[in-house]
């Protein structure tokens, strides 16, 4: 009878292992804990971009973008080496994309990637997300994928988003959360040790962005001020989308 002890033992430590697995995390933001990136991370992050996890992202943003149709002027602020806002401007060819960044490395790597003379509706700027360069009420459509753990004052940056969004204006945010449980949380870890390039784990780029996280509730907090109409944070298994929009009336 000894082996029916064995099985009922080994069910139970399974059952404890998928409970504290699937629990969420509960640790403190530490943005620090990402290294400083140099022209090395920088080009690992751009291999990286070419990966499926990263077309993951971009299909769950689509989904979000193909349900309000954008029009005007659309802005990806921390586009990186421009991805996403390269896409953009193929689906939506009416639209004027702008991708941001505050690395002008990382831009020069965005306009290799895509020169203007194939892509004329899409150009790239370097500038800072709490100091957008953008007049008041200038802008149709803000998206943001993957940056806004980087912001070093959210508060200002998200209130940047509402200055420069027209009267009516929406944006849609996507970027990981601290709180996701913990299987995700060792799967990044698992997959940066043994799948990222050697730039991006010198730099703890995956692990480091997921400490430097905000969870859907300090967002929430974040948002206390900023009258945005129809704000929604959607938290999923590993990641969150943020969306909302300004006001029609002034």
């Amino acid at each position: 009878m000894w082996w029916i002890v064995i099985i009922v033992l080994l069910v139970i430590l399974f059952a404890v292992a998928v409970i504290l697995l699937c629990r969420p995390m509960k640790i403190p933001r530490e943005p620090d804990r990402e290294g400083a990136e140099d022209e090395e991370a920088f080009r690992a992050y751009d291999r990286t971009s070419r990966s499926p996890i990263f077309a993951v992202e971009r299909y769950i943003i689509f989904n979000g973008l193909d349900k309000t149709r954008p029009e005007g002027r659309l802005v990806d602020v921390g586009c990186g080496p421009g991805y996403l806002a390269a896409r953009i401007s193929r689906k939506y060819p009416e639209l004027k994309v702008t991708g941001l960044d505050i690395s002008e490395v990382t831009l020069t790597i965005a306009k290799r990637n895509w020169p203007s003379d194939e892509y004329d509706n899409l150009e790239f700027l370097v500038a800072d997300a709490q100091q957008l360069p953008f007049s008041d009420s200038s802008v149709d459509f803000i998206v943001s994928s993957l940056s806004l753990h980087h912001w070093q004052d959210a508060r200002k940056a998200l209130s940047e988003i509402y200055r420069v969004l027209m009267p009516g204006g929406r944006f849609l945010i996507f970027d990981l959360r601290r709180d996701a449980p913990a299987y995700f949380y060792y799967a990044l870890k698992i997959g940066q040790a043994l799948l990222s390039p050697r730039a991006l784990r010198r730099t703890n780029g995956a692990v480091g962005s997921f400490w430097a996280a905000y969870t859907p509730s300090e967002i929430k907090t974040i948002f206390d001020n900023i009258p945005i109409e129809n704000l929604r944070i959607e938290p999923h298994f590993g990641w969150m989308l943020i969306r909302g929009s300004k006001s029609e009336k002034p």
